[in-house]
């Protein structure tokens, strides 16, 4: 009997726990490098992810940009064929200004 009392105390606790203070989320501010194709990049990637996505994956080779893309159409279904010329733009402006300089 005990033992339940102990596990409905444990389970339960918690939802009464409050906390006093003042919780602050930092703010993130991300840098956004403006250059030819942002347009599209806002428009199909931002649309499902911020920016920060984009920068945390670190400067990256442009066939990792082209296989992140292509992987942001075949599992999350965004709305663009490989290869199109909006999928070259995106690959293209995340290389340039997100890229390691390196092709593979």
């Amino acid at each position: 009997m005990s033992k339940i009392v102990l596990l409905v105390m444990l389970a339960f606790g918690s939802l009464f726990a409050q906390v006093d203070s003042e919780i602050e989320v930092p703010y993130i501010s991300y840098e956004i490098k403006m250059g030819e194709g942002f347009d599209t990049v806002q428009a199909q990637c931002l649309m499902c992810h911020s920016f920060g996505y984009i920068i945390n994956q670190g400067p990256q080779s442009k066939d990792f940009w082209a296989k992140k893309t292509k992987k942001m159409i075949t599992h999350f279904k965004m709305p663009l064929e490989e290869g199109s010329e909006d999928f070259n733009t995106i690959v293209k402006y995340l290389y340039k200004h997100y890229g390691n300089g390196k092709l593979k």
